[in-house]
């Protein structure tokens, strides 16, 4: 590809994602405006909801000399071991579901019923059964990550196609090698994109068991600030959990989409050997009884 053919691709893509990042800046900078007006205005009281730019002001901050870091520190802590814990139960039980039936209709059944309990019930045991401090609340973030983690995995291992299995097992893989460099890669989107949810929800968890157990984190700076009538101090936590939710969620987006690469040619591959296979053995005869 020439230089201008290059430049001109990278335009065209340009045009097309553009809308993506104008038009949410469009509407976060019409909102922040008419808020700023508002309060400015004296429509509403700045004890109840404070100017944006007094929120930036209190979050710089924040940053700069409060204690906002070192809990943030915590609670990205906890939600990371909690996705990590989720990972580790969800995947390998979601390819179970999908391959083995007896398991599925063993077990979906209770882990559709377990998400009928709210994980502000389940804290207080956690805090009974384990005590306090990070591994009960790294486990009540596994516990509220788990079930995307589960579903997106058993509809990726069901959606595999059957043709490049088919390929696989022509071409000598064995079903340890079939599941490690053709079903892993091919079912990785899918498995991505429950991790993704997972790790969004297990920041949720994580604030919810240091609103429940108590400790160091977000959850705990957010109960000290309502307390104390704070609230700039309030909004700017909440600030600070929406951007270790966006981060933790873009990072992901981006390995999801290099997985789909990785499963399109997989798969282009896969089918070109089977297509070349074919065309060189040719079709298998048919025999006819005499």
């Amino acid at each position: 590809m020439t230089g201008t053919a290059r430049r001109s691709a990278v335009q065209r893509a340009a045009a097309r994602h553009w809308p993506r990042v104008a038009a949410p800046a469009a509407l976060a900078v019409t909102a922040l405006t008419v808020w700023e007006l508002v309060v400015r205005a004296g429509l509403v009281r700045e004890a109840f909801l404070p100017a944006p730019s007094s929120l930036a002001v209190r979050f710089g901050h924040e940053l700069a000399n409060g204690p906002l870091l070192a809990h943030t520190g915590v609670t990205v802590s906890e939600a990371l071991l909690g996705t990590l814990f989720a990972i580790l139960v969800a995947v390998p039980l979601g390819y179970l579901i999908a391959r083995v039936s007896w398991v599925d209709m063993a077990v979906t059944p209770y882990v559709t019923a377990s998400q009928a309990i709210p994980a502000v019930a389940v804290a207080p045991l956690l805090a009974l059964w384990i005590g306090y401090g990070l591994t009960p609340i790294a486990i009540l973030c596994a516990v509220v990550a788990f079930f995307p983690m589960l579903i997106t995995t058993v509809l990726g291992v069901r959606a595999l196609p059957q043709d490049v299995l088919e390929a696989a097992k022509l071409d000598g893989a064995n079903a340890w090698q079939s599941l490690l460099w053709v079903e892993a890669p091919l079912a990785m989107p899918s498995v991505l994109a429950g991790i993704r949810a997972g790790v969004a929800l297990s920041v949720t968890g994580a604030v919810v068991g240091e609103f429940t157990m108590g400790g160091q984190g977000l959850g705990m700076l957010l109960t000290l600030y309502r307390d104390a009538n704070d609230t700039e101090g309030m909004f700017a936590t909440l600030f600070m959990l929406a951007f270790l939710a966006v981060g933790m969620f873009t990072v992901l987006r981006v390995l999801e989409a290099l997985a789909n690469r990785r499963q399109r040619r997989i798969s282009t591959d896969t089918r070109q050997d089977l297509d070349e296979e074919t065309t060189v053995t040719g079709p298998i005869p048919v025999v006819v009884g005499q």
